[in-house]
């Protein structure tokens, strides 16, 4: 049986994660959504209840979508909703869930891959967060949860840029970019997303698209250029690695505790050397890593290699083929909390054959 995609809502408070979800809810889109939410706004309960106790309610909207209120564990959730769906008592294709404006997605995101009820019945598609154009820097500046909420993201949807000037809204995009150069950021109005760009996109999935933002890459090679001193050997010309810590404080004024770093090589890894630093690196500083992804070139083999974690969470797949036209390149993103950047570039160096 197929699993169930899911997707993580997140953003700060007032960001505007409810607005895009009532929008979803009350479209004709064809898909049989499932919401979980902490908080499900009495305006929208004007549906027949289907279930409704102490610890859940359960609404059915006119597009067929389910709005699920659960005080508990999200685990608990997802499994009332799936066997409520294998019973047929449910039809729904799809779930959705709402973080609080404050929480941290990190561990609703592990939820899919640590408890095996969960992992065999659903699929986490994608983290999604909604960032406010016009309180977004403070935000950023203040709240450690934000940043998180950012890093965390695989697509970053930007709301309410009627509010900001053009240079607001050009110096937020930036300061995300370097916060998490791999999750594309598109504009919301009112909650009017396509829902293309929200659901079934397979953003968390391994796969062997690792998009890094090009400015985030130039910006820190035109640094890295002018004198950045890396405590490691680049004579064989192909090693390139990025510093948004670094690049984000000297540019804007804002340092972020959460930042990224890139790292490209043509060189190919030495398989076992990489699992032994790779392993090292994910006990020692799992807790401070949010996100990271790989598409790796692999010595002797003919095949890509991805790999993707969360946390201490990591999984590895193989890929396709290396074409014979296509650069054979290895591309890893790191996104964390107060990262030694020098320590994980040095380590992946002395990997490579």
């Amino acid at each position: 049986m197929a699993l169930i995609p899911a997707t993580i809502l997140t953003g700060f408070l007032g960001a505007g994660k409810t607005t895009l979800l009532n929008r979803i809810l009350q479209e004709p889109h064809g898909h049989r959504l499932a919401v979980i939410e902490n908080e499900f706004g009495e305006e929208n309960i004007d549906n027949e209840i289907l279930v409704q106790d102490s610890s859940e309610q359960i609404v059915e909207m006119n597009n067929g979508c389910i709005c699920c209120t659960i005080r508990g564990d999200l685990v608990l959730a997802l499994s009332s909703l799936q066997q409520k769906r294998a019973a047929g008592l449910l039809h729904f294709d799809h779930v959705i869930i709402e973080t609080t404006g404050l929480s941290n997605p990190g561990p609703v995101a592990q939820t899919f891959f640590m408890d095996e009820e969960i992992a065999t019945h659903f699929l986490l598609d994608a983290i999604i967060t909604v960032a406010d154009a016009r309180h977004g820097m403070q935000q950023l500046d203040e709240h450690e949860e934000a940043q998180r909420q950012a890093g965390f993201a695989d697509r970053i949807l930007l709301s309410k840029t009627d509010l900001a000037s053009s240079d607001e809204v050009q110096a937020l995009t930036a300061r995300l970019k370097r916060i998490n150069p791999r999750a594309p950021i598109s504009h919301v109005h009112m909650g009017q997303a396509p829902v293309a760009d929200i659901l079934d996109i397979r953003g968390f999935n391994l796969n062997e698209k690792l998009e890094i933002d090009a400015d985030f890459l130039a910006a820190d090679e035109a640094h890295a250029a002018h004198g950045h001193d890396h405590d490691h050997n680049h004579e064989h010309g192909d090693a390139e690695c990025s510093d948004a810590s670094h690049v984000h404080a000297g540019a804007g004024g804002h340092r972020d505790d959460i930042a990224a770093f890139a790292y490209r090589s043509s060189r190919p890894f030495d398989s076992a050397r990489l699992d032994e630093f790779l392993g090292g690196l994910i006990q020692v500083y799992g807790p401070r890593l949010l996100r990271y992804k790989g598409v790796l070139l692999m010595d002797g083999a003919d095949r890509k290699v991805l790999f993707q974690g969360v946390h201490q969470i990591m999984g590895t797949d193989i890929g396709a083929k290396w074409q014979e036209n296509e650069p054979k390149l290895s591309k890893i993103v790191f996104i964390g909390k107060n990262l030694p950047r020098e320590t994980f570039i040095q380590g992946l160096e002395q990997c490579l054959v």
